[in-house]
């Protein structure tokens, strides 16, 4: 289910030995560029710190609060297992910044890239089938991370893991063998069904590029490379998986799920016979073998975005946003989180062997 949430909607920044919860959250702004990868990558690395560096509180955001981090700070001493994030259509790696902090007081590493093409305020049509680009970021992140003299004698290149939401869900499941099925797509959007990237996303003529609406002609699914979108995205690197209402659910070929041979935990938002069908993950968490399901009631799929601030749902409307970024369910989105907080920290924890 695609997030169209613009520009202005995401102005935020945000903020394994364990057994540290009270120590400082660092945090520090990355790039990844080289002359090998032709998408240079913004990232958003947390971490356990020292908290020696400087104290940042954003006053600033009118839609999503934020907790304060230390930028800038020394890692703690230790060897941390890493896990990377993969947001949303339309979204931010900066809007996974409350479970981040969580993850990094838990005792990981934890790191992710705004994806070119399918982030707040650059998101086109043509680019949200295009998981494979999607997968090379997160696999040139690890590389990248691995050979960077700040990181590598922090992180534990044997535990990896990856939280990826909605399209960042299907993004982490095909890094662990999973593969998606073009016709199955044709045929899903063909029928109208509700949601699967909102369908209706290909056919509005309406993208985001440099912060600013462009009108786009409609995106026709045949046009997808059926080789790349079909092909195997696997990294052997990674150890364990976490998806949350992951996109592209209905459509991936179960052959390829039968593949699968780390850890899965398959989280959707919505109580049973609530979740929408695009992002459904029981069928999948019965073909994986091994994975763990869970439904977080009373909650939907914006759910999973960072708690708003007072008046920040007058303010979207104002601005001319539709999608239910701040309304909230029958329960607290806050109160959602905890419990998703507890199920994704636990889940890593196991799969990554941190120190309790």
């Amino acid at each position: 289910m695609r997030l169209t949430i613009t520009l202005f909607a995401l102005a935020l920044c945000a903020a394994a030995p364990v057994a540290h919860a009270a120590d400082p959250i660092g945090v520090r702004k990355i790039s990844v560029v080289t002359q090998d990868y032709p998408r240079p990558l913004a990232v958003t690395v947390w971490y356990p710190s020292k908290g020696d560096g400087h104290k940042v509180t954003r006053n600033d955001d009118r839609i999503f609060r934020s907790d304060p981090v230390y930028a800038d700070a020394t890692i703690r001493d230790g060897r941390f297992p890493l896990v990377l994030l993969s947001h949303g259509s339309g979204g931010r790696v900066e809007g996974m910044g409350w479970i981040a902090a969580k993850l990094a007081e838990a005792g990981f590493i934890v790191a992710g890239p705004n994806h070119p093409g399918t982030t707040s305020g650059d998101s086109t049509p043509a680019a949200s089938p295009k998981i494979w680009e999607r997968t090379q970021d997160i696999s040139v992140l690890i590389t990248a991370l691995a050979a960077d003299r700040r990181w590598q004698s922090s992180l534990d290149p044997s535990r990896i893991g990856v939280l990826g939401f909605s399209l960042g869900g299907i993004t982490a499941l095909e890094l662990a063998g999973a593969r998606p099925d073009l016709d199955a797509f044709i045929r899903y959007c063909d029928e109208e069904k509700p949601g699967l990237l909102d369908c209706s996303w290909f056919r509005g003529r309406r993208g985001f590029a440099g912060g600013e609406f462009v009108k786009v002609e409609p995106f026709d699914l045949r046009s997808i490379d059926r080789k790349r979108f079909e092909q195997s995205n696997r990294d052997p690197r990674i150890t364990a998986v976490v998806a949350i209402d992951p996109g592209l659910s209905t459509v991936i070929k179960r052959e390829s799920l039968k593949t699968i041979d780390v850890p899965v935990t398959l989280i959707n938002l919505g109580s049973p016979g609530k979740v929408p069908p695009a992002v459904i993950a029981d069928q999948l968490a019965m073909d994986i073998t091994g994975a763990h399901y869970a439904q977080i009631p009373d909650a939907d799929h914006y759910s999973f975005l960072p708690t708003c601030q007072p008046g920040a749902l007058d303010f979207l409307k104002s601005m001319g946003e539709t999608d239910p970024i701040c309304d909230e369910t029958a329960r607290p989105r806050a109160d959602i989180h905890a419990e998703l907080s507890r199920l994704i920290v636990d889940a890593f924890r196991k799969t990554l062997r941190a120190d309790n």
